[in-house]
């Protein structure tokens, strides 16, 4: 069964408590009409900008684990540590970072995270002792990237698309891949020819530039200046905000009542997975896992560039099938590909990227998350208005399970000198989460956006 767009007219991503039918009121259509509504674009292509310049920092610790190693002497546990902060605090405050767009605004909010990444990257070079590192890295930055997390893609998504939605949700979720296409490479030789504070610096550059890109292009609402949101037609009627509850209330709200859902708990460990098997894993790890084998770290870094670079296509691609093929499907062929993938991975490593290396890096950047936009159709499907928080939620898994694999794969390596167990453990948990897709029912009717 085809699964329809992630997002409806009749279920723009509101704050909208259940049990309150919310007044509604007429958003007018720009001079130009609805047939040549720009601002949806505009709004998307600043997001997708933000997104770029904000991932500067995800492509930071896999750099420079092994210069921190060497000037500090911390093991890779201990740095890996600092990444798992940093993941739960990116996954965890995503459902209320969502909540808090909500009720102050998309702008606002994303602007003050990415101040927040740039100060925590930045102020990193005057770090003396791993709780330093800690702070700033895991919890500053962690606070920061959490707010713009991919809940922060789908609130875009669902206020200003009416169609084409899983297509724009993965151009959005792309853009971190993107960024880690841009930044790898440019903070890998920085690393290496001037030092890692000049790369540190150099991401915290970038989070300044997103945040004025955030606030010279996002607009909270089309009907804040009078836009529509694309495919409305003309005299389209938009749900108004008039929420009683605060953020913090409201994400304990949601979660109250998705976790009576086994489709939550279903979605949110295979999401756990997910999360494991590429930021706490692949991205924490394949530059220092490869420079173990003999690879320069600059040529790991690029290899994991070119990750980003199948991925955006993979991402994009997923997000077109998912207007149109079952998401629990979808589902198990990505999860199940990638498990048999990582049980290759140790036999691929080596001091020059062989062809087998390639492959790998091709299809595991096509995969890498490709989980984003079928999972965000089957939050849309069973929890209707409460899908962005519900998702910010089962987004909080997904970061758990990375910062377990982040510190996790550091300890495995620190114990015995390699990663090969740790690629294993990924690979049959991949396995596991195919069959947790697939145990997702299907929404019983249609969930209506406003109950």
């Amino acid at each position: 069964m085809a699964i329809r767009p992630l997002v409806r007219a009749s279920a723009a991503l509101q704050d909208v408590p259940v049990g309150i039918r919310e007044p509604t009121a007429v958003v007018k259509p720009t001079e130009t009409g609805p047939t040549r509504n720009h601002w949806p674009w505009i709004v998307a292509g600043a997001a997708f900008l933000t997104l770029v310049g904000a991932a500067g920092f995800r492509s930071v610790p896999g750099v420079l684990m092994d210069s921190l190693q060497r000037e500090f002497g911390w093991g890779r546990g201990t740095i890996g540590f600092a990444v798992s902060i940093n993941l739960v605090l990116y996954g965890c405050f995503a459902p209320f970072a969502a909540a808090l767009m909500e009720r102050f605004g998309i702008r606002r909010v994303a602007g003050v995270a990415l101040l927040a990444i740039a100060l925590g990257s930045g102020a990193a070079v005057f770090v003396s002792q791993a709780w330093q590192l800690v702070m700033l890295w895991g919890v500053v930055v962690g606070l920061g990237s959490g707010s713009i997390a991919l809940s922060f893609a789908a609130l875009i998504t669902g206020r200003w698309f009416l169609h084409r939605s899983g297509l724009v949700i993965g151009v959005l979720t792309a853009g971190s891949s993107t960024g880690q296409l841009i930044f790898l490479p440019v903070l890998s030789r920085l690393n290496e020819h001037v030092g890692w504070r000049t790369a540190a610096l150099t991401a915290a550059g970038a989070a300044l530039v997103a945040m004025v890109m955030a606030i010279v292009g996002i607009r909270n609402r089309p009907g804040d200046i009078g836009a529509l949101p694309y495919g409305a037609p003309s005299g389209y009627v938009a749900p108004t905000v008039s929420s009683p509850q605060g953020s913090l209330q409201r994400a304990l709200a949601v979660l109250a009542r998705c976790a009576r859902r086994p489709a939550f708990w279903l979605l949110a460990a295979a999401f756990s997975i997910c999360g494991m098997s590429t930021n706490g894993l692949i991205q924490t790890h394949f530059v220092p896992a490869a420079h173990d084998h003999g690879m320069p770290p600059t040529t790991a870094a690029s290899l994991l560039a070119v990750v980003g670079i199948f991925d955006i296509a993979g991402t994009i691609a997923s997000g077109f099938f998912s207007d149109r093929i079952d998401a629990r499907i979808l589902l198990v062929i990505y999860y199940t590909l990638r498990g048999l993938s990582l049980y290759a991975l140790p036999k691929l490593l080596g001091p020059t990227a062989e062809p087998t290396t390639w492959i790998f890096i091709i299809f595991y950047g096509l995969d890498w998350v490709a989980t984003v936009p079928p999972t965000i159709a089957l939050c849309r499907q069973h929890f209707g208005a409460d899908a962005p928080v519900a998702f910010g939620w089962v987004f909080a898994s997904h970061q758990i399970g990375a910062a377990v694999a982040a510190t996790g794969a550091g300890i495995i390596r620190d114990r015995t000198g390699d990663y090969e167990l740790a690629w294993l453990l990924a690979g049959s948990l991949c396995i596991a989460a195919a069959v947790m897709s697939i145990l997702v029912g299907r929404a019983r009717g249609r969930v209506p956006a406003f109950a």
